[in-house]
């Protein structure tokens, strides 16, 4: 977390504004990952990586928070590898676990191919075909649209249905591969939200993650994981603005006084302090509600769509 702030802090706040504007991919924020082993580190569950890894909800948060705070590019980088990593630590295919924590002690960054163009992330009407090809491959048929780090993902975890029996399924693919089109990047940003298509690409057994109602588990409950992170980021964001308005604020003069001593000014401050306070403590409480989750404590349910959409808000 301190190595993270301190590269933040070496860039100062001119460039991370111009690579915004200009759109520039982070290439030093991903080379600093994968030499600090960061990502192997926060997203390898134990017993995959080192004798640190772990996948831990409020070590994750802490990220999320700082790299909010610093810009929310960087976040997202992160955010859909978390997104992508899901279903394949909640599969049962130990060869591709094994294969992906090896590909984050190398820095690798990870996608998650749920949405489509026309359907949006409507899993019950998925256009993407796995087609059976008589002899134990596949090949996979269709299109996905708003998927982050669709330019880069080692691994780009692919929600679908079986060609032959309609049956949901996810399966892992390279965005690298040749049977993989990259069509563009659909918003003007320095983050890469992708429509690929993908024009029978090879899949064998070894690429499935699940099939079935596994698959349709593994597609809710990466969302129930990977969307809390919104209200964590949303914390750095609001931080860093209370952060900036206090320094303009204090420092404009108006009236011979700075107008952080008028009194309306003050009570917009404290509404802010107050509300930004609130929604931590709410957000803490569903970190614990996280970690303490099991078939008889579903309290998470409640509070992560809470905090990924009130406390975002």
């Amino acid at each position: 977390m301190l190595k993270t702030i301190e590269f933040f802090e070496r860039k100062g706040k001119k460039r991370p504004k111009d690579d915004d504007h200009q759109r520039v991919w982070y290439t030093d924020f991903l080379q600093f990952v994968k030499e600090n082993k960061i990502f192997a580190t926060l997203l390898t569950p134990s017993g995959y990586g080192g004798p640190d890894s772990r996948w831990d909800t409020s070590r994750n948060c802490e990220f999320n928070e700082i790299l909010g705070f610093y810009g929310l590019p960087y976040w997202y980088a992160w955010q859909v590898s978390i997104l992508g990593l899901g279903p394949i630590w909640m599969s049962g295919n130990e060869e591709i676990k094994r294969k992906t924590a090896r590909h984050l002690q190398y820095g690798r960054i990870f996608a998650f191919g749920l949405s489509e163009r026309e359907h949006g992330a409507d899993i019950y009407s998925t256009d993407m075909m796995l087609k059976p090809q008589g002899d134990g491959t596949y090949r996979a048929e269709g299109d996905k649209y708003y998927i982050g780090n669709g330019n880069e993902a080692v691994l780009v975890s692919t929600f679908g249905k079986m060609a032959d029996t309609g049956e949901y399924v996810f399966f892992a693919i390279d965005s690298h591969h040749e049977k993989f089109e990259l069509i563009k990047n659909v918003i003007a940003s320095q983050m890469y939200v992708a429509e690929f298509k993908l024009h029978d690409y090879p899949i064998t057994e070894a690429d499935i993650l699940e099939k079935g109602e596994e698959a349709w588990n593994a597609s809710l409950n990466t969302v129930n994981v990977g969307k809390f992170n919104l209200g964590w980021a949303t914390i750095g964001i609001s931080s860093h603005a209370f952060y900036e308005a206090i320094n303009h604020a204090s420092h404009r003069i108006l009236y011979g006084k700075a107008v952080t001593e008028f009194s309306q000014v003050r009570q917009l401050f404290v509404d802010a302090y107050t509300r930004l306070v609130a929604m931590k403590l709410f957000a803490l409480r569903g970190i614990d509600y996280m970690r303490s989750a099991s078939p008889e404590d579903r309290r998470y349910l409640l509070y992560d769509p809470m905090v990924k959409m009130k406390v975002t808000m």
